[in-house]
């Protein structure tokens, strides 16, 4: 089998680009924005064609969630337009298309966990650009899945849990908002289950949620992050000795985001059989990476070059 990944210099991309090296029989194409840019179609058309993988997997994204509410057309142009192309020449080639989408589609209103039928509402630029783009799949391809994650962390990149611990190395108090519920999820996960599932879809195509298990709130999960540091390295840095939970009117931003962002998994277990891990695991094996005798891949220096 072979991959082609795009957006591998990204959190997710750098997350398959690890899990994949513990499948030496999967040859993978892993391109960074500089080797294959989505939003150029006649790019995505000459590197897709000359490669001809089996699977094409859209890691690439525009995740500034705040900054697209100023930067809309650049939001639009990598999660609708990018995607749109992708759909188009996977379509041509007949190669199946993977992409990821968010719990950003949902307005937060639902009591219950969100279901791929609930309708969609989203409440930002960014929640809006990405339902553009599951969109634009849907309309052109027929092979396709797309996940809906949320609440992604990782050893890679920019996300909460990296934010955590370095705003609790510098201030005794935090301040987290507590009023807004999801379900993290570790893109190191995101990689096994979807690595685990290509081999055995068996034209299951479709769109799926794919989260780890057990809801908690913003600050819950920050609570969680200092409490699992002190276990490792991590924690000997940390001065933080209060985290108050506020509302989400005790911290605006440019972006507003649902109340509820928990993501019903059942059709995603009942259709594959298969079983995610629970996200506390996940960010004890996060902060263990993050240690300075952690590996490469690891540490999250992958380079995202095409191997």
């Amino acid at each position: 089998m072979k991959l082609l990944i795009t957006g591998a210099a990204g959190q997710l991309g750098q997350a398959f680009g690890c899990e994949l090296e513990n499948h030496p029989d999967i040859v993978v194409v892993a391109c960074s924005h500089s080797e294959l840019d989505i939003t150029d179609l006649n790019n995505v058309r000459q590197v897709i064609t000359q490669e001809q993988p089996d699977f094409v997997i859209n890691t690439a994204a525009y995740t500034q969630v705040d900054l697209a509410e100023t930067e809309t057309e650049k939001a639009y142009l990598v999660n609708q337009i990018g995607p749109a192309n992708l759909a188009q020449v996977c379509v041509d080639l007949h190669i199946p298309l993977i992409h990821f989408s968010t719990d950003c589609v949902f307005d937060g209103s639902k009591k219950d966990a969100w279901t791929e039928v609930d309708s969609t509402a989203p409440l930002s630029v960014y929640g809006a650009s990405k339902l553009a783009g599951e969109e634009a799949v849907q309309q052109i391809c027929r092979k396709y899945l797309i996940f809906r994650v949320s609440w992604v962390f990782s050893e890679f990149a920019h996300n909460f849990v990296k934010t955590m611990l370095n705003l609790g190395s510098t201030r005794e108090q935090l301040r987290v908002v507590s009023d807004q519920v999801g379900k993290p999820t570790c893109a190191r996960e995101i990689a096994r289950v979807v690595v685990e599932i290509l081999p055995k879809h068996q034209e299951q195509w479709g769109l799926y949620h794919l989260a780890q298990p057990e809801a908690i709130s913003w600050h819950g999960f920050a609570q969680a992050v200092f409490n699992t540091a002190e276990q490792h390295q991590a924690g000997s840095k940390l001065i933080v000795n209060e985290v108050l939970p506020i509302p989400t009117s005790g911290y605006p931003t440019p972006a507003e985001r649902p109340a509820n962002s928990i993501l019903d998994t059942t059709k995603l277990h009942k259709t594959f059989a298969l079983v995610l891990s629970g996200w506390q695991q996940s960010l004890s094996q996060t902060l263990a990476a993050l240690e300075p005798q952690a590996s490469r891949c690891d540490k999250g220096n992958n380079d995202g070059q095409k191997k």
